[in-house]
């Protein structure tokens, strides 16, 4: 029988696979998305936060399902680099790109239109391009965690999304520091369609300033 229970190392590639096969549909046709992927949005969680990272287990130990996130995005950022050091570097589906910190390449290339890997590289090495930059409004107001949940097409719709969502804000809630006011998260353009389900549990939109702002942002009072 399914269950929800905290992460675990053994769950690596099970959790690269459910990141892979849950790509934003303007993803799914690039392979250095695919490749790349997992570790821009999966691995620095379950591995710099791995007490707020919970999984949906199939009941015979495999990962289906994933709720991933931190507390606070400033720690996780600080302690980002043991995530470059023990996990980005020794990976040989990474190769780390000439400039991390500098300029930021933009995310499709000019003269194809195909998705960028050195920009994709780029912000799986930096953590203020991926958390921080472009947030710095939903960050000032005290939405200082972060999350995301992913579930394999089998296991959507079930209830398991919700379960959780709730599993992850009950440990946030316990361990949130006295400046964070709730939960800030983004949601692809191109997948608007979650955003009801957030919605139905307690999450709303982000009033944006910028109206050429990309992608959705939300947001939930813990």
């Amino acid at each position: 029988m399914a269950f929800i229970r905290q992460y675990r190392p053994s769950d690596f590639d099970d959790m690269a696979n459910i990141c892979r096969m849950t790509l934003a549909p303007d993803l799914t046709g690039s392979e250095a998305a695919w490749r790349l992927a997992p570790y821009i949005w999966t691995h620095q969680y379950t591995h710099l936060s791995p007490a707020t990272c919970f999984v949906v287990d199939d009941g015979a130990g495999r990962a289906v399902g994933y709720c991933i996130g931190c507390p606070s995005v400033d720690a996780f950022v600080e302690g980002y680099g043991r995530y470059v050091d023990e996990v980005l570097e020794p990976s040989a589906e990474v190769s780390r790109p000439g400039d991390v910190t500098g300029q930021r390449e933009p995310w499709l290339l000019a003269d194809s239109g195909k998705i960028n890997e050195t920009c994709l590289a780029q912000t799986a090495y930096n953590p203020r391009w991926l958390l921080v930059e472009g947030n710095e409004d939903v960050l000032g107001e005290g939405y200082r965690a972060t999350m995301h949940v992913d579930l394999l097409e089998p296991w959507q719709g079930k209830g398991w999304g919700r379960r959780l969502v709730e599993r992850f804000v009950e440990e946030v809630r316990a361990r949130r520091a006295g400046d964070c006011r709730g939960i800030g998260i983004g949601v692809a353009s191109s997948n608007r369609k979650v955003v009801a389900f957030y919605e139905k549990l307690g999450f709303r939109e982000w009033e944006e300033k910028d109206p050429e702002a990309s992608g959705i942002r939300m947001v939930k009072d813990l």
